[in-house]
């Protein structure tokens, strides 16, 4: 008896052996609309119902900057290594602002996407891979706001050095923090299916985790005892590379910047698996 299934032609194998790695990337291609699609409307929508719209671009790290400046630097009195303070300040803000409100915002999709993702079948990294894309447009602006105060020290005599490779570095710097921020914000992402709290703690933590990063002083000025730790941390090297780069200011160590590559890799290893289990069963703990 023949069987009636053999002149079919099937879309899609399983396959007990199959890489699970690569048909994740294949799944992930495939899926490149719908996360253009998640892309705009993270960028459309976030600043649809406020008064000042795009503004807030340019207010969250001029005020933060503001702030930084006059508590640290007028008051606190906390060398910045010749650099103007403000130039100093906005220098560590633009690339932590992407780092944190990449990890808050991907920390709670399955909270948040939980209506989505228990209807409809697609890949759900393509939501944190969205968000993350789509804080790059808010980084990109900022980063020009920081290029024009850049080029208005520089024309007053400041002492600043920029390098020609800057801009060459700067996209390998983005990646670095943009992979760190996913790998963070899906292993938080993964344990608050189970443990809601820890939703609450990472705005906390992140706090934390900058006065640890040497953004509100320049690591030259850290005590010897101390900087052996403040290496260890995975945003301080592209701090550092990034005002050395920019400003001619910054203490770059290299075992420091292979120890971060490491770290990152490691957590982006442990995120994907945990969000691997959590997506599984998310729905029945949620």
């Amino acid at each position: 008896m023949s069987n009636p299934h053999s002149d079919k032609t099937w879309t899609t194998v399983i396959n007990a052996g199959a890489n699970r790695s690569a048909s994740r990337m294949r799944e992930l291609w495939k899926a490149r609309d719908l996360i253009y699609l998640f892309v705009r409307r993270d960028f459309v929508t976030f600043y649809k119902q406020t008064i000042l719209g795009p503004l807030w671009f340019f207010i969250q790290p001029l005020m933060t900057t503001l702030v930084f400046t006059v508590i640290f630097g007028r008051i606190a009195n906390i060398p910045t290594d010749g650099i103007p303070p403000f130039l100093f300040y906005m220098s560590g803000i633009i690339l932590w602002t992407y780092l944190s409100s990449s990890i808050e915002k991907t920390s709670t999709i399955f909270v948040e996407q939980q209506a989505v993702f228990s209807k409809v079948y697609f890949p759900r990294l393509s939501v944190p891979i969205s968000i993350v894309i789509s804080k790059v447009f808010s980084f990109c602006i900022q980063f020009a706001t920081f290029l024009g105060f850049l080029a208005y020290y520089w024309l007053t005599g400041a002492n600043i050095h920029t390098h020609w490779w800057a801009i060459l570095i700067m996209p390998l710097l983005l990646i670095y923090v943009a992979v760190l921020a996913i790998s963070i914000g899906l292993i938080v992402s993964a344990l608050t299916t189970k443990y809601r709290d820890l939703a609450f703690m990472v705005t906390f933590g992140v706090q934390l985790w900058m006065y640890a990063t040497p953004i509100v002083y320049p690591m030259s000025q850290a005590p010897e005892r101390l900087k052996w730790i403040l290496s260890a941390n995975p945003m301080s090297s592209p701090i550092e590379l990034f005002r050395y780069a920019f400003l001619g200011t910054g203490s770059i160590f290299v075992p420091a910047v292979i120890a971060g590559l490491a770290t990152t890799t490691a957590l982006l290893l442990i995120g994907a698996k945990l969000f691997s289990n959590a997506e599984k069963t998310f729905v029945d703990t949620i």
